[in-house]
C-alpha cells in the first residue's frame, strides 16, 4: 500500500505541473482529463500526507518516553497518534479500492410488477414515488421514458431516466426483487397479501457509441401506440420496438408523439441494457471463486421486504431491519444506501485480503 500511495503522490505533482503548463492550456481535452484525474487522486494523497504526519508525531512521542518528566505527556500523545494512524490506514484502504467506473453516471430505473396481480402494480407505483422523492432530495432531475399503467392504478412497467452526479453509485444496489406485505385497499376481509416487483438500475452510456450496436443486428418495428394519448397517438405509427437479435433484448417506447424521439429513447435504453449485460457477464467471470451478493443485482433475487403492518423494511442481503417504513417510502433511503455501500466495501477489502 505504501508503494502505491507514494506513486499517487508523485503522480499528483506531475498532474499539477501539467495543468500549469502552456501546452495543457492549449489542449482543453487534455486539461479536462488531467482535472478529472486530479479530482480522483487528490483526496487519497491528502490522506496519505496526514498519515505520514501522524507517523512522524508518533515517532517524536516515542522519543520523549526516555525523559521521566515528559513520560505522561508522551504516552498520551502515543495513544492519540496510534489511534489516528489506525483510522487513516482504514480510510486509505477504502480509498484505494477499485472504483466503479459507472458511479458518476446517470441511470435508467426500470420497475416491473411481478406476482400479486393488481396489488403488485400499485406497489410498483409506490416504489416509483419512493425513488422519485429520493432523486428530489438529491436535487437530481427525472424524465419519464416509458410507462405501462395497470388497471387498478400503478404500473405494469415504468422506466425513468435519473440525471445527477452519483446517481448510479447511490442506487446501484436497488436492483433485484422487492416484496411488499400489506392489506390491499381492495381486500374486504383485511387479510395481508404478499406481492412483488423487480427493479433494475442501469448506468447510462455516455454515448450510444460506447456500446457497439451493429445496425444489421437490430430489428426496428413501428406501430400505433396504445393507451392514453388521445386521437393523435392512436392514428400515427409513432411507437417503436427495437429487438437486438444477438441477445434477444427488446425495448419498446411509445410515450412521445414523435417516432424519431421514441426511437432515440429506445436506442439509449437498448445501449444501457446491453452494457448492463456485458458488465454482469464480466462480473460473473471475476466472481467465479468469490460471489459478491450485494453487487450481483440478480433480478430474481429477493433483496428487500416492506412489511406495512409491522412498519418495517428489511434488506435481506445485510440482515438490516429498519422500523421507519413511512420515511423510507417517502424517499429517505440514505441509511440503506450507506449501509449497503459499506458492506460492499467490506467485501472488496476481504477479497483483496484473500488475494494477497
Amino acid at each position: 500500500m505504501q508503494t502505491k500511495l507514494e506513486q499517487l503522490a508523485r503522480r499528483l505533482e506531475e498532474i499539477d505541473s501539467g495543468l500549469a503548463s502552456e501546452e495543457s492550456a492549449r489542449d482543453m481535452n487534455r486539461f479536462r482529463a488531467l482535472g478529472r484525474e486530479r479530482a480522483e487522486i487528490e483526496p487519497v494523497v491528502t490522506r496519505f500526507h496526514e498519515y505520514n504526519r501522524a507517523r512522524v508525531e508518533l515517532a517524536g512521542a516515542q522519543e520523549m518516553l526516555s525523559d521521566p518528566d515528559m513520560k505522561a505527556l508522551a504516552e498520551e500523545e502515543i495513544h492519540a497518534a496510534s489511534a489516528r494512524i489506525e483510522t487513516l490506514e482504514a480510510d486509505l484502504q477504502r480509498l484505494l479500492l477499485p472504483r466503479d467506473p459507472n458511479d458518476d453516471r446517470n441511470i435508467f430505473l426500470e420497475i416491473r410488477a411481478g406476482t400479486g396481480g393488481d396489488e403488485s402494480g400499485i406497489f410498483a407505483g409506490d416504489l416509483l414515488r419512493m425513488y422519485m422523492r429520493y432523486a428530489e432530495r438529491h436535487r437530481w432531475t427525472t424524465e419519464m421514458i416509458s410507462e405501462s399503467s395497470s388497471d387498478m392504478g400503478g404500473y405494469k412497467e415504468v422506466i425513468v431516466r435519473i440525471v445527477g452526479t452519483g446517481a448510479y453509485s447511490k442506487l446501484k444496489f436497488e436492483s433485484g426483487g422487492h416484496r411488499v406485505q400489506r392489506v390491499p385497499e381492495t381486500e374486504a376481509q383485511g387479510r395481508i397479501h404478499t406481492s412483488a416487483c423487480t427493479v433494475a438500475v442501469l448506468p447510462e452510456a455516455d454515448e450510444i457509441d460506447d456500446v457497439k450496436i451493429d445496425p444489421t443486428e437490430i430489428r426496428i418495428d413501428v406501430y400505433r401506440a396504445s393507451g392514453a394519448g388521445g386521437q393523435h397517438v392512436n392514428k400515427t405509427e409513432s411507437a417503436v420496438r427495437i429487438t437486438h437479435l444477438p441477445t434477444g433484448i427488446v425495448v419498446e417506447c411509445q410515450d412521445d408523439r414523435s417516432q424519431h424521439k421514441n426511437r432515440e429513447r429506445a436506442m439509449k435504453i437498448l445501449a444501457a441494457r446491453i452494457k448492463d449485460q456485458q458488465t454482469r457477464e464480466q462480473q460473473a467471470k471475476e466472481a467465479s471463486t468469490r460471489k459478491s451478493l450485494i453487487g450481483s443485482g440478480d433480478r430474481s433475487e429477493r433483496i428487500r421486504t416492506y412489511n406495512f403492518p409491522q412498519g418495517r423494511v428489511t434488506d435481506h442481503r445485510i440482515n438490516l431491519t429498519l422500523y421507519r417504513i413511512d420515511a423510507i417510502m417517502d424517499g429517505d433511503l440514505d441509511e440503506l444506501s450507506e449501509r449497503l455501500a459499506a458492506e460492499h466495501q467490506a467485501e472488496q477489502l476481504a477479497a483483496l485480503a484473500d488475494a494477497a
